[in-house]
């Protein structure tokens, strides 16, 4: 079902952050190309480089930084010099998981301040959001 797809996950600062290794471990095995966008509070709970590995591809964490190189599992030309809407064209699925209320305050309200944020103001993908927060 996602074989040749691109999913995009997004992760946030809550506890729950430990379970996107889990999900990177299932898109792959469903042939999907995983790449992975981290919030700054995301990386207090699990590790780039866990995610990394897990996906094949560089974990980005930052809205400024130079472009890395990714796979996106099929051909495809750079559709823009600037990563967040580069990310957020070729995907073909995107999931925020822990989507925290932070998270989900800031995306309702269309606010754009780090790489997850703006990836999910650029996207035409479908969005699933897994809330993780406290009751």
């Amino acid at each position: 079902m996602l074989a040749g797809k691109t999913a995009v996950l997004g992760v946030t600062g809550g506890i729950a952050a430990y379970k996107a290794a889990e999900i990177v471990r299932w898109l792959k095995k469903e042939g999907a190309a995983v790449v992975v966008v981290m919030s700054p509070a995301a990386k207090r709970f699990i590790t780039p480089l866990t995610l990394s590995t897990l996906s094949g591809n560089p974990v980005l964490d930052d809205l400024w930084a130079p472009n890395q190189s990714l796979t996106f599992g099929r051909p495809r030309e750079r559709t823009s010099p600037v990563e967040h809407i580069e990310i957020a064209d070729a995907a073909d699925l995107v999931i925020v998981a822990p989507a925290t209320a932070d998270l989900l305050a800031k995306a309702a309200h269309g606010m754009g301040d780090d790489l997850v944020t703006t990836v999910l103001l650029a996207t035409r993908a479908p969005v699933i959001f897994a809330p993780a927060m406290n009751g």
